[in-house]
C-alpha cells in the first residue's frame, strides 16, 4: 500500500487539477453561454410583446383615423345635402315668384284685352249692324 502512495497522490492531484483546470472553467463557460442562451430569448419574447403591443396601438390609432375619416366624410355629406336643399330651396322660391310674375303679366294683358274688346263691343256691333242692316235693308227694297 505504501507504493501506491504516491499513484494515489498523483491522482487525487490530477482530479483536483482537473477540477480547477478544466471542469471549473467549462462549468462556468456552459452556464455563462447558458444564461446569455436564455437572456437572449427572454429579449426576444420582450421585444415580441413590444412588438405586438406596438401593433395593436398602430391598429387602434389605424381604426380611430378611419373612424375620424368617416365622421368627416358624414359632415362634408351632410353639409352638400344641406348646401344643395338651401339651393333647391333658393330655386323653388324664384321659379314660384316667376310663376307668380308671368301669372300677374298674364292676367293683367287678359284684363287689358278684355277691357280692349269691351271698349270695341260698341263699335264692332255697329259695324256688323252696318254690314248686316244694308244688306237686309237693300234686299227687302
Amino acid at each position: 500500500m505504501l507504493g501506491s502512495l504516491p499513484t494515489i497522490l498523483l491522482f487525487i492531484v490530477l482530479v483536483l487539477s482537473y477540477q480547477f483546470l478544466v471542469q471549473g472553467p467549462l462549468t462556468a463557460t456552459l452556464k455563462r453561454r447558458r444564461e446569455l442562451t436564455v437572456g437572449a430569448l427572454e429579449d426576444a419574447q420582450k421585444a415580441i410583446a413590444a412588438a405586438e403591443a406596438k401593433a395593436s396601438e398602430y391598429a387602434d390609432k389605424l381604426r380611430q383615423a378611419r373612424a375620424e375619416v368617416y365622421k368627416a366624410r358624414e359632415q362634408r355629406v351632410k353639409q352638400w345635402n344641406a348646401e344643395r336643399d338651401a339651393a333647391l330651396d333658393a330655386a323653388r322660391k324664384m321659379s314660384s315668384v316667376k310663376v307668380n310674375q308671368a301669372k300677374a303679366e298674364l292676367e293683367a294683358e287678359a284684363a287689358t284685352a278684355r277691357q280692349t274688346i269691351q271698349a270695341s263691343v260698341g263699335e264692332l256691333a255697329t259695324q256688323v249692324a252696318r254690314a248686316v242692316l244694308p244688306a237686309a235693308s237693300g234686299g227687302s227694297r
